[in-house]
């Protein structure tokens, strides 16, 4: 499922999410709820049963309200996701201490986003293409580009670079939100599955060493995964893979500013 931003009304959810409120919030039946509220309650559903579960009617439960009663605050379900999206982007830090160098607030700022989309693994549903324009989701553009600013690079390389390592870090996040979301909806962890089919690929095809070569060279040397499926990623035996790539990115920024000292 993806979902694209900019569903709703637009001057209404901007207006909300930079916090020009008073003219453009409806005055509730009840007292006691608040955009602020149906936001947080909406978050919470989604971090639970992802984008596939929520609907108004979902996050009304959560607040004891009907799904009718949310619309006198929120226009739209499309709306809703805006502001959900941008009001968890504000959990990202926006300063990396500068003794670390471009390098380390890189490596500090990946793995950052990749614990905050493992925490709301529903952002990674949110398309790209089209961004919320939210104050949190320009923080978070501002505090990755004024890490890679440090480097030297020119701008349009500097853009290059942000979408590599920012694809990077979804795809890693993708990877281990899907992993852990097979365990749980089919019941089979990651091990059992793996036992119960890689024995079969030894009966029907004996010669799948000899056919596939780099298959099994790729294995050698694999960390064990680890024993609890939902142990957090940098502490799992993907973090190595995930720390390994990244490394390479980093070197190739590295290449590229020698690159441009030379020329």
């Amino acid at each position: 499922m993806v979902i694209y931003a900019g569903q709703g009304d637009p001057r209404w959810s901007m207006d909300v999410m930079w916090g020009n409120r008073v003219s453009n919030l409806r005055p509730g039946p009840k007292p006691g709820l608040s955009v602020e509220l149906i936001i947080d309650a909406a978050v919470g559903v989604a971090d639970i049963d992802g984008m596939a579960g929520l609907s108004m009617r979902a996050v009304g439960e959560k607040l004891g309200r009907t799904a009718m009663s949310l619309y006198t605050y929120v226009p739209t379900k499309g709306d809703l996701v805006d502001l959900m999206y941008d009001r968890v982007l504000g959990e990202l830090p926006t300063h990396y201490e500068p003794r670390l160098g471009w390098r380390g607030s890189v490596t500090s700022w990946a793995e950052d986003h990749l614990e905050f989309h493992l925490r709301h693994p529903w952002t990674l549903q949110v398309s790209q293409a089209r961004p919320v324009l939210g104050p949190n989701e320009f923080a978070a553009l501002d505090t990755a580009s004024g890490i890679l600013h440090e480097t030297g690079l020119r701008p349009p390389v500097l853009r290059g670079i942000l979408g590599v390592v920012l694809h990077y870090v979804r795809g890693a996040a993708r990877t281990e939100a899907e992993a852990r979301a097979a365990a749980e909806e089919t019941g089979v962890s990651d091990e059992d599955w793996w036992h119960s089919r890689s024995p079969l690929l030894v009966e029907v095809a004996p010669d799948f060493a000899d056919r596939f070569p780099m298959a099994i060279r790729m294995e050698q040397d694999k960390p064990a995964p680890p024993e609890d499926p939902k142990k957090p990623y940098l502490e799992s035996a993907m973090a190595e893979s995930f720390a390994m790539g990244l490394e390479v990115i980093l070197d190739g920024i590295e290449a590229t500013m020698e690159k441009a000292k030379a020329g």
